[in-house]
């Protein structure tokens, strides 16, 4: 730890990964692996164009419960840590930038300004017709899922008919979650902004994220093939573990303040 904060004083261009594993200690279901299940449904399985074709209701209600269960949680010790780090290393002319795969905006709340965010935003929608992209934080984001979402494998689908489902303010037609969907590409723009960030860094920091998910998947291997220092913070190891400098060990709640502390 002593080594690495010896490299954190010095850096002056930090990027810190995020994946599911730093909200997950707010309380946000990471969706994967064998506990990711929606009442009977793989998750997975909703986040995809093709179910949203086939089911707009029961992909809605799915993004409903997850965006009313993300507004009834707060930033973990992990999240200000970082947020915290990025407004002390900006006053001393430095940079930290925060590239997350969460959608969930919890780095935002704690304080973080910096942010790309490589898989969208809940609280981001997308027409259908017209591509119009709004922040909608609305709760309910319609009336028609009032209530709707919830969790329990005993619930019934709503078939909420589709006028009923969330609309665009601008032309009226059906709206989606602004998020990156199995099978659909990250926006170009955004991950040549994150490609950017990551050939300027100097350290990078890998938090709570399995490093299976592409292309997020090789960033952290390439800064590290390329011989820049890379600190990976995780409950356990990773695929990517070796190929790192450091590994911190427990829950980033502990393991981040205690490394990026003034």
């Amino acid at each position: 730890m002593n080594a690495f904060r010896e490299l954190f004083r010095k850096a002056q261009y930090v990027v810190v990964l995020t994946g599911a594993g730093v909200s997950a200690e707010s309380g946000v279901p990471t969706f994967r692996g064998d506990g990711g299940f929606w009442r009977t449904y793989q998750a997975t399985d909703l986040a995809s164009p093709h179910a949203f074709r086939s089911n707009p209701s029961l992909v809605w209600e799915f993004y409903h419960y997850r965006r009313e269960l993300v507004l009834t949680k707060k930033p973990n010790p992990a999240h200000y840590a970082i947020a915290e780090a990025e407004q002390r290393l900006a006053q001393e002319k430095r940079k930290l930038v925060v590239v997350t795969q969460n959608i969930d905006e919890l780095h935002r709340s704690a304080g973080s300004k910096d942010i790309v965010e490589l898989h969208g935003s809940l609280f981001k929608t997308r027409c259908t017709t017209c591509a119009k992209v709004e922040e909608n934080r609305d709760s309910p984001i319609c009336e028609g899922l009032r209530g709707k979402g919830l969790p329990d494998p005993q619930t019934m689908e709503s078939k909420i008919p589709t006028d009923q489902l969330p609309k665009c303010r601008s032309c009226g037609g059906l709206i989606r979650p602004h998020v990156v969907w199995f099978s659909e590409s990250l926006d170009p723009d955004v991950l040549s902004v994150a490609h950017s960030h990551l050939e300027k860094c100097d350290l990078c920091l890998v938090v709570g994220t399995s490093s299976i998910v592409y292309p997020a998947a090789m960033f952290a291997p390439r800064l590290a093939q390329a011989g820049k220092p890379v600190a990976e913070f995780n409950i356990e190891e990773t695929p990517a573990t070796g190929a790192f400098k450091f590994y911190f060990q427990g829950p980033a709640g502990q393991t981040v303040p205690e490394a990026l502390k003034a």
